[in-house]
């Protein structure tokens, strides 16, 4: 997997979206004191489990792998949205 040259800010996009999502669905509530990993493997379980991203295959599974997927989602969404 190549590195996104702006991945950090990607994924701090993808956890808000990703955040925002589960609290709107009412199955997650977010506190302060919850670490960034475990707030990036809720929302990876969570976009998977709704079929919004495929997952990543169960070898691969792991927090880096994780976080670039989230970041590739969430550039993907913008590409859309600058596209229309």
């Amino acid at each position: 997997m190549s590195k996104l040259s702006n991945e950090k800010a990607l994924l701090k996009k993808a956890l808000a979206l990703g955040m925002r999502y589960g609290e709107s669905k009412g199955v997650v509530k977010f506190e302060a004191t919850d670490s960034a990993e475990d707030k990036t493997e809720y929302v990876y379980r969570l976009l998977v489990h709704d079929k919004i991203i495929t997952p990543l295959p169960r070898e691969q599974e792991s927090l880096p792998n994780m976080r670039h997927k989230l970041a590739l989602w969430v550039n993907k969404l913008q590409e859309k949205v600058d596209a229309a």
